[in-house]
């Protein structure tokens, strides 16, 4: 069957960044849960067949240490699927993909990541998510970075935390 009919194996993989952050009302504070929110956004977005979930961790990506990168390129060289979509925190989501990069590993993995956090009002995680998975599913091996309806090679962007979005570099 052709790739536009027969959607690739999938798996979804949590690292935490603002995607997954929620707001506290007692402290007023932005946070992380016990667990990840990406099993209800999948459940909503009704995909067939539901990807596999693995949360790695729940951290801000300002917060990642190589020793946590080299989790993830763990991860994605365990995982039986060829596309894979790795949540990340978008400041230090290139450092992250370059790791992934430099293992040559024999899959299309695309970083994404969200300005606001899924569970607040207007945010762009939602859309963000289901374009990753969109590109994991379509694009050739290696690794990439979509967000905001762009996608673009793990080299071949940069944040603009003044426009708050990523733009080619």
């Amino acid at each position: 069957m052709s790739p536009l009919t027969e959607p690739a194996a999938l798996r979804v993989i949590a690292t935490g960044g603002t995607f997954d952050k929620r707001y506290d009302p007692a402290s007023g504070q932005l946070g992380f849960g016990s667990t990840s929110g990406l099993p209800s956004l999948l459940a909503h977005a009704r995909l067939d067949p539901m990807p596999a979930i693995e949360t790695l961790m729940l951290i801000d990506s300002l917060d990642m240490t190589d020793s946590h990168r080299e989790q993830i390129v763990q991860a994605c060289r365990r995982a039986p699927e060829q596309a894979i979509v790795v949540v990340h925190g978008t400041d230090t989501m290139i450092e992250t993909a370059q790791m992934l990069a430099s293992s040559a590993l024999d899959a299309t993995i695309v970083l994404t990541g969200a300005m606001v956090p899924a569970t607040i009002e207007h945010s762009d995680a939602a859309f963000n998510l289901g374009f990753a998975i969109a590109c994991a599913r379509t694009l050739p091996r290696g690794v990439h970075i979509a967000a905001h309806g762009r996608v673009f090679p793990w080299d071949g962007v940069r944040k603009n935390r003044e426009a708050a979005r990523f733009e080619a570099r």
